[in-house]
């Protein structure tokens, strides 16, 4: 193996992504235990608020004001993928699509020509805390997408596949692993053309063993982000977590992993390679087309919001549910 790493780099907040990717952010919350009107049952003296993205006693509120999460806001021009691992989120939008998920489920929303939505993180549990481990992925849509039909999926943790061997766990959440492959991503999506090679992979490996990442097969952006761990050695470079990793596509990526599990995102993809022009959630190709989604955004709303509350939560004693805008309902134990 020669040269396999481009570049290793901190971890900010967001973390810095490669087209096609926009933007991914890891949030890790110790949230307390929950009161039964799932708020935190812990002062929420000092905090900012409404835009409380400062860790505080293990936690934020984000833009919550009495749950923590994010009200309602609008997306047009790219897709959301957001990975559960623990916890849960509670969805709602302007298309009327509303869901709880977690514990491994994935969210991929597609917000095409425009959509709202709200992403709340209810603190179901009142006798233990409530942690919350979670990912947030914006994937670009190329300028021939930017205005396709909004689409709303849940993928069940249920579905998605996990490659276990002896030394190592990946879950398949876009892309093929091994020969085996991830569930369908949304109709248009930069994903779903295979030429494309689009990869999610969620990897965790055991202490004191080396693992081979392998290659992948066409010119493709590739990035390790190494979130949890001790330490680990690729290619002479010893990293510590937080840190990223730009990869050369075309070698297999030999990590040796230190004295404690190691735990990694890896987001994979051809670059759409067109201008990107990007104004809070609106991702277009020129500053034209943004000041005409601001105007559009003014008149029509993405549809208006159809939910009593901007921070719109589900009944607690709800479990993992998914409606779908068609009025499709899927409920899950």
């Amino acid at each position: 193996m020669a040269n396999a790493v481009k570049k290793i780099f901190p971890l900010g907040f967001p973390w810095q992504t490669q087209d096609p990717f926009l933007f991914c952010v890891y949030h890790l919350d110790h949230y307390p235990k929950g009161n039964k009107d799932m708020t935190p049952a812990a002062s929420l003296e000092g905090r900012s608020l409404g835009n409380d993205f400062v860790i505080k006693d293990g936690w934020r509120m984000y833009h919550g004001q009495t749950i923590p999460g994010f009200p309602s806001h609008p997306h047009r021009g790219f897709e959301t993928i957001t990975i559960v691992n623990k916890g849960f989120c509670d969805h709602s939008d302007s298309l009327g699509a509303a869901g709880r998920f977690g514990e491994g489920d994935v969210q991929w929303m597609t917000a095409g020509r425009g959509v709202q939505h709200s992403e709340m993180f209810p603190l179901l549990k009142t006798e233990e805390e409530n942690t919350l481990e979670l990912f947030q992925i914006w994937l670009n849509l190329p300028k021939k997408s930017k205005y396709v039909e909004p689409h709303f999926a849940m993928l069940w943790h249920e579905d998605i596949p996990i490659i276990k061997t002896d030394n190592a766990c990946v879950k398949v959440i876009a892309g093929s692993y091994q020969n085996t492959e991830a569930p369908k991503p949304a109709p248009d999506s930069w994903a779903a053309d295979v030429e494309n090679e689009v990869a999610i992979w969620n990897i965790d490996v055991n202490a004191n063993v080396n693992y081979t990442l392998p290659k992948a097969n066409t010119e493709v952006s590739r990035t390790l982000y190494f979130y949890e761990g001790s330490d680990i050695e690729i290619d002479g470079n010893s990293i510590q977590p937080n840190y990223g990793i730009e990869l050369h596509p075309f070698e297999n990526i030999d990590i040796k992993v230190g004295n404690k599990s190691a735990h990694f995102l890896l987001l994979q993809g051809k670059p759409i390679a067109e201008p990107v022009v990007q104004h809070g959630p609106f991702v277009m190709n020129t500053q034209d087309e943004i000041r005409a989604t601001m105007k559009d955004y003014g008149l029509t709303q993405f549809g208006g919001w159809p939910w009593q509350h901007a921070d719109n939560v589900h009944e607690r004693e709800k479990g993992r549910f998914a409606k779908y805008p068609n009025g499709t309902l899927v409920e899950k134990e």
